[in-house]
């Protein structure tokens, strides 16, 4: 079915090189494609308010919090122009697509812009690809008609080659606005390859965030240069800051 479905699939193509040139050019574009993030369970709300306070001086794409967090966040961030970035159905994509809907549904009402959504592995692994695709399509209505943007966490660490390139076409159908690679929960994170392989079923359809383990500058260099235009990361700063100036 995978070979099937990509073989039906033209995919515009896609500037690795060119887009990781000009993201790397300088602190302010690095920032303007990382994904700040504070997405463990034991976050305070002073580690919130940090976060978004970080995120606002150094201008990243995004803060990307736990759906608790998300009335915290906007309100720290208002006036900023920094969006407020949600996990939905977090971290097995295993919930029903109703308790999906109704999450993300609630989440754009509080002023999130950026939904990041688990989707579901067992349905995919049990050769139910029509099931993951209206699990996400459901949840990409919502984003959309809220003016939200909408990104699907695969779990690259737990897909055999095959499934992470039938999930990036599903995702890509549905509607999806970028293809993730991780978690940051599961087994493993995001790995160049993977990223490779993301991007080229991906071509310039959507775009692609490469996200869990991702700590320095090399690591950042790396996820882009495979093809990533989106890094998730709790080491933002620090990653900014190895960039030399400007």
């Amino acid at each position: 079915m995978t070979t099937s479905i990509l073989q039906e699939t033209e995919t515009p193509t896609y500037d690795a090189k060119a887009f990781a040139v000009q993201a790397l050019s300088s602190r302010c574009a690095l920032a303007a494609v990382i994904d700040h993030t504070l997405l463990k369970p034991e976050a305070t709300r002073a580690q919130v308010l940090k976060l978004c306070d970080e995120a606002a001086r150094h201008h990243f794409a995004c803060a990307m919090v736990n759906p608790a967090w998300v009335a915290t966040a906007c309100a720290a961030l208002a006036g900023t122009g920094i969006s407020v970035g949600v996990v939905i159905g977090f971290p097995l994509g295993a919930s029903l697509t109703t308790t999906k809907r109704e999450e993300a549904e609630a989440m754009v009402k509080l002023g999130a812009r950026e939904l990041d959504m688990v989707l579901n592995i067992g349905l995919l692994k049990s050769g139910e690809p029509s099931l993951v695709e209206a699990d996400i399509r459901g949840v990409v209505e919502i984003a959309h008609d809220n003016g939200a943007i909408l990104k699907v966490i695969l779990e690259t660490c737990l897909l055999t080659l095959e499934e992470k390139l039938l999930a990036s076409e599903i995702a890509c159908t549905a509607g999806a606005d970028f293809l993730k690679t991780s978690t940051g929960f599961s087994t493993g994170g995001a790995t160049a390859a993977d990223v490779a392989l993301m991007r080229g079923v991906a071509g310039s359809r959507c775009g692609v965030k490469a996200s869990g383990g991702i700590r320095t500058l090399d690591d950042a260099r790396a996820m882009l240069e495979a093809g990533a235009s989106r890094i998730g990361a709790s080491a933002s700063v620090a990653i900014v800051e190895a960039l030399e100036a400007p």
